[in-house]
């Protein structure tokens, strides 16, 4: 029997885009996809971002940010950025791959990437970036007790749906909400890794997760493209 771990891992494998998409003349970003196994289930670690940010504060996400002149590709930029962010050392994160990217409000190309890190890993937020850290079962993403779609349309007019996850803390008696590109990451990594059908409506044919989910991004990044030639 394989280890939840071992399992996860050759799922992400086949899954794995490398720089199939680095080449898009978009700027870039890097999302840090957390995975850890606590009491033999995969979690995901989520941040909360700062209240005074600019952008989005007060938000849901992952560990990430805009990619500098000294990353040397995504993998780079994701790991610099958690490390920032939360205090996780680079050599403590077991990358597994980079996924299917996505566009963000910003019209930043936002690539995922998938490491595994340890149970014990304590985070340090920084204050300025980060007001909180959780983690959330991956299994949530799939059969979810508090769920709701938003019908939502990008800058260019390309019609798709949001995810919304509320998720309650028992713990620390908190809950968090969970939409957006980080929301629209997690169900496919959920997807990826459990091969199951989710209790919710998604945008991919299940059966051919991968070319499906690689559509749908190049579709996302043509009727942006064809935006960009008409406001010319």
């Amino acid at each position: 029997r394989k280890s939840v771990k071992e399992r996860a891992r050759l799922r992400l494998r086949e899954f794995d885009v490398g720089d199939k998409f680095s080449r898009l003349p978009l700027p870039k970003a890097s999302v840090l996809l957390p995975l850890l196994v606590r009491e033999g289930r995969l979690h995901l670690l989520l941040t909360v971002r700062a209240m005074q940010l600019r952008r989005s504060p007060g938000e849901v996400c992952f560990p990430g940010g805009k990619s500098e002149a000294i990353d040397k590709d995504e993998i780079d930029t994701a790991l610099r950025e958690a490390k920032e962010e939360v205090g996780l050392q680079p050599e403590k994160v077991e990358v597994i791959c980079r996924l299917v990217p996505g566009i963000d409000k910003m019209n930043h190309l936002v690539t995922p990437v998938v490491g595994f890190i340890e149970d014990t890993f304590q985070a340090i937020p920084n204050p300025d970036e980060v007001s909180d850290v959780f983690v959330v079962p991956l299994e949530y993403f799939i059969k979810p007790l508090n769920y709701k779609t938003l019908p939502y349309k990008t800058s260019s007019g390309y019609l798709s749906r949001m995810h919304c996850f509320m998720y309650d803390d028992h713990e620390r008696k908190t809950s968090f909400k969970i939409w957006g590109l980080t929301a629209h990451f997690a169900v496919f990594l959920a997807l990826v890794i459990f091969g199951k059908r989710p209790t919710f409506e998604v945008d991919y044919d299940l059966d051919n997760l991968i070319s499906s989910s690689e559509n749908n991004f190049l579709n996302l990044y043509a009727s942006l493209y064809e935006r960009k030639k008409s406001n010319l």
